[in-house]
């Protein structure tokens, strides 16, 4: 990767979701904030963990979105790799063209 901005989108459980803001926040080397919204995972990857998730159909997601370097996305990466082995949690990225703030 390089340092072209990206914007790097983690799929979160809903369990995890508290400890995944905690890593996040730890992070401050590369992330300097990063935003959060709900989702529903549909599919037939999708793991349902709960009971309530089976009957709705849908495993109850936070979706996490990271605008940083290309560079930094990598070796934020490889820490969540270490502190999230075995859950399974699915990213991609994606190149950001532009970015700024409307004052």
């Amino acid at each position: 990767m390089t340092d072209q901005p990206v914007c790097l989108t983690l799929i979160v459980p809903h369990r995890l979701r508290d400890e995944m803001f905690d890593n996040l926040a730890e992070q401050s080397d590369l992330v300097s904030g990063f935003t959060a919204l709900e989702g529903a995972g549909h599919g037939t990857e999708v793991r349902l963990h709960t009971a309530a998730e089976r009957v709705k159909g849908h495993a109850d997601q936070t979706v996490v979105q990271v605008v940083l370097a290309g560079q930094d996305a990598a070796r934020l990466l490889d820490r969540l790799r270490v502190s999230f082995a075995g859950t399974k949690l699915v990213y991609w990225t994606t190149p950001v063209t532009e970015r700024g703030t409307i004052d």
